[in-house]
């Protein structure tokens, strides 16, 4: 890495977080980075503090010189201009100067970065999935190995059509938030189902691409307790600004009782892929997974929208043959916005067809059970 490429790491993530005053949410009129609650955030901060006295001390010394030999050299106080052509001094000097600002900031901008990349030895590692348009967190290890959710906008439907007040974290609220415990060094693996999304909580000082077929990873290891927000960060569709980030960092054993009773909901929910299931429950399930991974793209009342999203009253795929709308809504279709949706349960997947199927006018009167997905997995 050149001085030049490691001194602008500082100066590009700055830019970067800057750009998210908003999710600091305590102080509207806030014109600095939110405050810094892990040791790499810190860093960030202070090397942006850093660079911009830096700019500063520039700014004031260049423009100084240059009105004081403006003011100074006038020709209304008889000085003639200069005629040379070039001073070998002058030209080093203006070279080594630069050369030592960009090596000072280069130093510890470089060091930031190689401690950014260092995610060996973590207490616990989460793996983070992009979907349009939600976070799917899965606990890989640690005590609470084997957890697995997904995290959506919790944020209600009417605050974003006007309809009412907004909220203190508007567009910043989550149905289920990541949980993880302070005073550890918590592992992130980021990936995506689909398209690119990027996991970025600026208080946590980590943002990092979340690419379809690829994994990356960042680490963070927070001492306060408390609730740090983030967004998506690249533009992933039409819903991008409608996927955040909650981190919430509790005590040791707050986190214990936390993984307890997440193991006990899911073994409570925990269903036989082989038991039967009625028609109407199918349904009535189905409508709430549709709602939560459907209706944004195919709209709540199937309609879909026109030339981007078809719909799902009356089309071929949800009226045709169980085998083909299953795999369509398992696996995706290229070169479409449709994404894989293996990600969801057997029990899910089964009801969301079954609905899709026998709603908005489509009335096949299938109900396809989990077992049926369970066999094209």
């Amino acid at each position: 890495m050149s001085s030049k490429a490691a001194a602008g790491v500082a100066g590009i993530v700055a830019v970067a977080w800057n750009s998210g005053l908003a999710l600091a949410a305590a102080d509207p009129y806030q014109l600095n980075l939110p405050e810094p609650q892990t040791v790499i955030a810190q860093q960030i901060y202070d090397q942006h503090t850093l660079v911009l006295w830096i700019c500063l001390a520039i700014f004031v010394g260049v423009f100084g010189v240059m009105f004081y030999s403006v003011i100074q050299h006038r020709k209304s106080k008889g000085y003639k201009a200069a005629n040379f052509h070039h001073s070998t001094t002058v030209e080093i000097i203006w070279t080594a100067i630069p050369f030592l600002i960009l090596i000072g900031m280069a130093f510890p901008a470089t060091k930031t970065v190689i401690a950014m990349k260092d995610t060996s030895n973590p207490d616990i590692t989460v793996k983070a999935t992009g979907y349009q348009w939600k976070w799917g967190y899965d606990y890989l290890t640690g005590e609470g190995e084997g957890i697995g959710f997904l995290s959506a906008l919790a944020t209600p439907k009417a605050q974003i059509e006007n309809a009412a007040p907004k909220g203190e974290n508007y567009l910043l609220e989550v149905d289920k938030p990541l949980v993880v415990p302070t005073g550890k060094k918590v592992r992130v693996l980021i990936t995506a189902n689909d398209v690119l999304h990027a996991w970025w909580v600026p208080a946590l000082g980590v943002k990092q691409d979340a690419i379809p077929g690829f994994i990356r990873d960042v680490w963070f290891n927070i001492e306060k307790p408390g609730t740090y927000r983030g967004q998506c960060a690249e533009l992933c569709g039409k819903e991008h600004g409608f996927m955040p980030i909650v981190v919430e960092a509790v005590e040791p054993e707050k986190y214990a009782a936390w993984v307890a009773e997440q193991k006990t909901k899911l073994a409570a929910v925990a269903v036989d892929v082989n038991k039967e299931f009625g028609l109407d429950e199918l349904k009535a399930k189905g409508e709430a997974v549709y709602n939560a991974n459907c209706a944004a793209c195919h709209q709540a009342n199937g309609q879909g929208v026109p030339g981007t999203f078809p719909a799902i009253a009356g089309s071929k795929v949800a009226t045709g043959p169980k085998d083909g709308h299953i795999n369509i809504v398992m696996n995706g279709k290229s070169g479409t916005a449709m994404a894989p949706f293996k990600h969801l349960s057997d029990v899910d997947i089964a009801s969301v067809i079954t609905y899709q199927r026998n709603s908005f006018g489509n009335s096949t009167g299938d109900a396809v059970q989990p077992s049926e997905i369970n066999q094209h997995r």
